[in-house]
């Protein structure tokens, strides 16, 4: 007589809370996921197209997650997936000189925030990502390892040379701005 046995109910029951503690995450993650996408990504529409399709495929694949505690991680990982996807359909359709007004338009922020995060998109890609997961975001440095699948010692190596490329950027900022104060 009934449709579902007392085990399909329970499966059901399973899947629904699986879905809650999806939304609670991504929630709770919401910040941190445009921080990473801006940090690759120059507009700001294709960091809202980032996000929006990784939590598609995230939702998508929520079974092949193994450990609920690694949600954070996995789900940063496929954005940056999505990111580099974006990025490769950019370089191969839009003209350069759309490319370039794109970057300055980015750039004009108006306030302090945008000599940082003009010296950020300077960096290396791979000095770039480990420094904004690892300062802006706050992941550790084995879960950056993890998100970026490479080794821990790489990643301190990466952080390192951007730590020291970031403070000779932002050095040659503070001096031009004091000799045009004088």
């Amino acid at each position: 007589m009934y449709r579902y046995g007392i085990a399909d109910y329970g499966k059901d029951m399973v899947i629904e809370m699986k879905q809650q503690q999806f939304i609670t995450e991504v929630l709770a993650a919401e910040k941190q996921l445009y921080g990473v996408a801006r940090s690759m990504l120059k507009r700001e529409v294709d960091c809202e197209d980032a996000i929006q399709n990784t939590l598609l495929r995230a939702y998508a694949n929520l079974k092949t997650l193994r450990n609920d505690n690694l949600f954070r991680t996995w789900l940063t990982r496929i954005l940056i997936n999505e990111c580099y996807r974006i990025l490769d359909k950019e370089k191969r359709y839009m003209p350069y000189e759309e490319r370039r007004d794109d970057r300055a338009q980015s750039m004009d922020l108006g306030n302090e925030y945008s000599e940082v995060y003009e010296a950020l998109m300077t960096l290396k890609e791979s000095y770039r990502l480990v420094f904004a997961l690892h300062y802006v975001e706050g992941y550790s440095v084995k879960e950056t390892a993890q998100i970026l699948k490479i080794s821990e010692s790489n990643v301190k190596q990466r952080l390192l040379r951007a730590r020291s490329q970031m403070k000779e950027l932002l050095k040659g900022e503070m001096e031009s701005e004091k000799h045009s104060c004088e």
